[in-house]
């Protein structure tokens, strides 16, 4: 009985478990660390942090569903056409699989575009990949809108 439970933990484990708890805890603050970097380009859009931050292959599924490369989420922060007054980030999870680390939130957003203003409550996740330099760089994203119950989509 004690062989099968110990199987199903050593199976179930991260692939990171490995890492001394020091370097997990350290990759763990990194990607927070680009997360608020992130949340900062996007707020006083700094186009030239964003730039460092995604991947030349970057791809986005926003929560309208487009579909948004580098170049175009770089073109549409520096347009400023759509502005975030407002990004408050919570119950974020990091988990790691190797050279790739993916966090999921929620966000809390106020902004403005060229309809006026908006606000709603999104999910989002991010993928990161560390590159062959060791910097982590945001290959994808994909935000999703919260709707209240009986509320209809747009």
């Amino acid at each position: 009985m004690l062989v099968p439970v110990l199987m199903l933990a050593l199976w179930a484990s991260p692939l990171h478990a490995g890492l001394p708890v020091t370097q997990k805890h350290e990759r763990h603050h990194e990607i927070d660390q680009l997360e608020e970097a992130w949340r900062n380009a996007v707020l006083t859009g700094n186009t030239a942090a964003m730039d460092s931050l995604l991947a030349d292959d970057y791809m986005a599924i926003t929560a309208s569903g487009i579909l948004q490369t580098k170049e175009q989420a770089l073109a549409n922060l520096r347009s400023g056409r759509t502005h975030l007054t407002q990004l408050d980030i919570s119950d974020r999870k990091v988990r790691f699989y190797g050279t790739t680390a993916v966090v999921t939130s929620l966000a809390e957003v106020k902004g403005t575009n060229p309809e006026g203003e908006f606000s709603g409550s999104f999910r989002y996740t991010r993928v990161y990949v560390r590159d062959a330099r060791g910097m982590w760089r945001i290959v994808s994203f994909e935000a999703s809108r919260i709707r209240a119950p009986g509320e209809r989509r747009q």
